[in-house]
């Protein structure tokens, strides 16, 4: 473990800022979010968590893949890898668990995305343990912790007027060249131990036995109840750092134009309309079960994980109050219908 005084963090983000896109927390408007800066005064790490998370740093909201061109000897391709070197400053714990779920998505051995997994390998993440975890936070029903080192290349851990680092891979060690941090004394070691254990979470959800139930439950009736509150705005999806649901569309004009990537949601009727007018999910009851089903029982069918961090962005940013955990209990206490009758 190091030390790093709080007042050392400008020189070193300037010092990072020469060689890296530097992501960092930001505040624009009431709400934080991850952004590159160009300056050190648009960092602020003292904050809960942002609205979205920083997955869109590796898998932004809109993307090019590729740009073409029509000319008389054929078409003319050019892809649009971004190859350049990022730092993330500040993430937390369940941000950096998250992308660890969206590498199975993006790198298995059916499909390899160039993309993501691109800017994933050129990316270092430096996280941020919470000392005071928001009230709709539960990392720790999911496996995770406040100051989890899952992921992450270096942990930063607030103990007032400085950081203890905990370093944790190389990459996060090549991030303090030249830095001569002083190795952590008995006092801040002793320090960081109290933060940790501190930083107890009020809310707990239980999932034992929830991926059974989803099993089987497909046709229950507790669906036509608990979808009627929802929307259908997305403000889950999109807030989400584990949702990951895409569309791709062209973009030309004349004999030239691009192939893009926009984030879309299984929340929205489009996602599964058919061209023959068909949809298989044609209502927000078939639309919110596919959403608690792919995050409690498909993913974990799939890649032997949920694809839920605990960070309660789904919650907070809900505009009708609707709670994950109230509904993953209320499943809990369901009974079974196996069947369609």
């Amino acid at each position: 473990m190091l030390l790093l005084n709080k007042d050392q963090v400008t020189n070193w983000l300037n010092k990072l800022m020469q060689t890296c896109q530097v992501f960092a927390p930001v505040k624009e408007g009431d709400y934080f979010c991850f952004k590159q800066i160009s300056s050190c005064d648009q960092v602020i790490l003292n904050y809960n968590n942002t609205r979205v998370p920083p997955k869109e740093v590796l898998f932004p909201r809109s993307e090019k893949l590729f740009c073409y061109r029509c000319e008389n000897d054929g078409v003319q391709l050019t892809e649009q890898i971004d190859e350049s070197k990022k730092i993330i400053i500040g993430l937390r714990p369940c941000d950096a668990k998250s992308l660890l779920l969206l590498d199975n998505v993006f790198s298995s051995d059916k499909y390899q995305d160039p993309y993501y997994l691109t800017r994933r390998n050129n990316t270092v993440l430096v996280g941020l343990g919470c000392n005071q975890p928001a009230g709709t936070c539960f990392c720790t029903s999911l496996g995770g912790s406040p100051f989890s080192t899952e992921g992450l290349d270096l942990l930063l851990v607030d103990i007032g007027d400085q950081y203890v680092v905990e370093v944790l891979t190389e990459r996060g060690r090549a991030l303090l060249s030249g830095m001569e941090l002083p190795a952590a004394d008995q006092e801040a070691q002793e320090a960081a131990r109290m933060v940790k254990e501190g930083a107890s979470l009020s809310s707990q959800v239980n999932l034992e036995g929830l991926k059974s139930r989803l099993d089987v439950n497909f046709y229950d009736p507790i669906w036509d109840l608990i979808h009627e509150k929802c929307l259908g705005c997305a403000a889950c999806t999109y807030t989400c750092p584990t949702c990951h649901c895409f569309d791709i569309v062209d973009e030309a004009a004349g004999n030239e134009g691009c192939r893009i990537r926009n984030w879309d949601a299984c929340m929205f009727p489009l996602f599964t309309l058919h061209g023959s007018g068909h949809n298989p999910r044609p209502t927000g009851k078939e639309r919110f079960r596919q959403r608690v089903m792919h995050k409690f029982k498909y993913f974990v069918d799939n890649f032997n994980a949920i694809a839920c961090v605990g960070c309660g962005r789904c919650i907070i940013n809900c505009p009708v109050n609707l709670d994950i955990r109230e509904v993953l209990a209320e499943i809990q206490g369901s009974e079974v219908r196996s069947d369609n009758q």
